[in-house]
């Protein structure tokens, strides 16, 4: 790390991932709240409108559960080569407040200025991020260190992308904050073929769930407001029966829908399903929301794992035999 002036900090990292993928990193909300924040800290609400006069807003939560969220403007936008947007503290309704406000020194200007420069490096990206308006001293230091902590977050990050597109057919389950699982798989097959698949009630029953289990489809109106009902039988004729609401469904990139195990009712789940194309495939990311840690916890040493990745296996075998 350099300055550039007493008022500009300015890092230069080299990141071992293709300058398309760091670009995303950046500019989508659902992989920026994967390592934005320095160590320890998780990113429970990112929003970006990508375009000229579109707004950034995020929040960072500490270790002992204290918010600190910032908004920003986008003056900027050269896809993959060039981000500028302001940068200013906000309360969590986006009112944009002094640094003071989360108890900060008051030499914080309203307004900073980021500038973020992607150059591709055999096969690599070097990334280029200039802070202006940062006061000097402590201040200056912490920010450094964020910086960086971010950055190596943001490392890891990449890292993992790139196991998971790397053709290595096995599912990556992470926990990037206390209430969520993220579950990503690429499979071998159209997007629009495995949106169809995770959506069509003639094709549920032949993937949802493990083998031992039998799925009857009772409800599924795929639609907004749409109820879905699924129920499972065991050989020994037990009966275990999910339901849910549909909130958003986008063909075919993007599914939203709440999860219900009746077994335990009062529980419910947000799962968002992102369908994108790669190379000809589909990566798969689930992001299951929970009410609470307990619950997430409660889920996934359960079984969440083994059943999940039965699950992608048979979703796996089926698109063979439907391309």
């Amino acid at each position: 790390m350099t300055k550039g002036d007493t008022r500009e900090l300015i890092i230069t990292r080299l990141f071992d991932a293709p300058r398309k993928l760091v670009w995303k990193a950046w500019t989508e909300p659902e992989r920026s709240m994967r390592w934005w924040g320095p160590k320890g800290f998780t990113s429970p609400v990112f929003k970006i409108d990508l375009r000229v006069g579109g707004e950034s807003f995020s929040c960072m939560r500490s270790p002992d559960g204290k918010d600190i969220c910032g908004k920003g403007f986008y003056r900027e936008i050269v896809p993959f080569e060039r981000l500028v947007v302001t940068d200013s503290f906000a309360d969590e309704k986006g009112n944009i407040v002094p640094a003071s406000h989360y108890g900060m020194s008051e030499d914080f200007p309203l307004e900073m200025l980021i500038t973020v420069t992607f150059e591709e490096h055999d096969g690599k990206t070097k990334l280029t991020l200039k802070h202006a308006g940062m006061p000097t001293g402590p201040d200056s230091e912490g920010a450094q260190q964020g910086w960086n902590e971010s950055f190596d977050k943001l490392a890891e990050y990449l890292e993992t992308e790139k196991s998971i597109v790397s053709g290595k057919n096995v599912p990556k389950f992470e926990l990037p904050s206390d209430q969520e699982v993220v579950i990503t798989r690429i499979f071998d097959a159209p997007r629009e073929l495995v949106f169809k698949a995770s959506t069509d009630p003639n094709l549920i029953p032949q993937w949802w769930g493990p083998k031992r289990y039998t799925t009857t489809v009772e409800k599924m109106d795929v639609k907004p407001g749409g109820v879905w009902r699924f129920i499972q039988h065991d050989q020994d004729g037990n009966k275990y029966a999910f339901n849910g609401v549909y909130r958003e469904i986008s063909p075919p990139e993007r599914e939203v829908h709440t999860f219900e195990f009746e077994g335990m009712p009062g529980h419910v789940m947000l799962e968002t399903s992102m369908f994108e194309e790669f190379e000809g495939k589909t990566k798969l990311t689930v992001t299951d929301l929970f009410q609470t840690v307990e619950d997430r916890d409660g889920m996934f040493n359960s079984g969440m794992k083994e059943g999940a990745t039965e699950s992608m296996d048979r979703l796996e075998e089926l698109l063979k035999k439907q391309k």
